[in-house]
């Protein structure tokens, strides 16, 4: 007797069902997220912990060993796609601005250094195996226009994450130097104005010079605007970046 196969309008192609230990798999995984952020929580609540002026005291007490440790973690924490950001607000807390500053962007070059010379090390195959080939083309395509100006205008946008941004540029064409350059310059208006942010949280930072550094974040934003404004045309010019036909 032949067996009719059940088809709805509309619907893709049949797929197969999860297996049963795949979906107990994700489900205790659910769990095991759900208890441990409960336990954070719980621990939040009931462990004291020390406050901003505390922490910074404690970072003081140091000495100079505190900013060559703070480089060195962040700089290898953030090669992987760990958010920078979390690094920078650390950095103005423990160190304050000016340290703060300049730390959180050495670190910043540095990470950007080892991602870069990993990527480029593995091979572009190995790494464009991991990342979606459309991001990869399009950074390679904007990245051979220009080194400086290309990196810099890429590390301006806050919703490219860092790291992934670096491997990008590691499998493309640029060379170190200028790539190195325009990290520096791209990533320095975000890192100041999170690491200023940070140093706030302490209370030592005069509210007149919060505002001159929002100020100078709305500029930063405003010279983005530009940017992108000025490469739309070049870029429905060109058309879009298609993928070849396989077979």
């Amino acid at each position: 007797m032949p067996t009719v196969s059940r088809f709805r309008p509309g619907a893709g192609p049949a797929t197969r069902p999860v297996p049963y230990r795949g979906r107990v798999a994700g489900r205790t995984r659910i769990v095991g997220g759900l208890v441990l952020l409960a336990a954070l929580g719980a621990a939040a609540l009931t462990v004291p912990l020390p406050g901003p002026v505390a922490l910074r005291a404690w970072a003081d007490g140091l000495g100079p060993a505190a900013p060559l440790l703070f480089l060195l973690v962040y700089a290898v924490c953030t090669t992987a796609p760990v958010p920078r950001t979390v690094f920078n607000l650390a950095a103005g807390l423990l160190l304050g601005e000016a340290v703060g500053v300049a730390v959180a962007l050495a670190a910043t070059v540095a990470s950007g250094a080892l991602g870069f010379l990993a990527a480029r090390a593995l091979g572009r195959e190995l790494v464009t195996r991991h990342l979606h080939r459309g991001p990869v083309r399009a950074v390679d395509e904007r990245l051979s226009r220009g080194g400086v100006l290309a990196v810099l205008s890429l590390r301006l946008i806050p919703v490219l994450p860092f790291a992934p941004l670096s491997y990008c540029c590691g499998v493309s064409s640029v060379r170190l130097r200028p790539y190195l350059a325009g990290t520096a310059v791209g990533s320095l208006p975000g890192t100041v104005a999170v690491v200023v942010l940070g140093d706030a949280l302490t209370g030592t930072t005069p509210p007149a010079l919060l505002v001159c550094y929002a100020a100078f974040a709305a500029v930063g934003a405003l010279g983005l605007l530009r940017v992108v404004r000025s490469t739309a045309p070049r870029r429905a010019a060109t058309g879009p970046v298609t993928e070849p036909a396989t077979t």
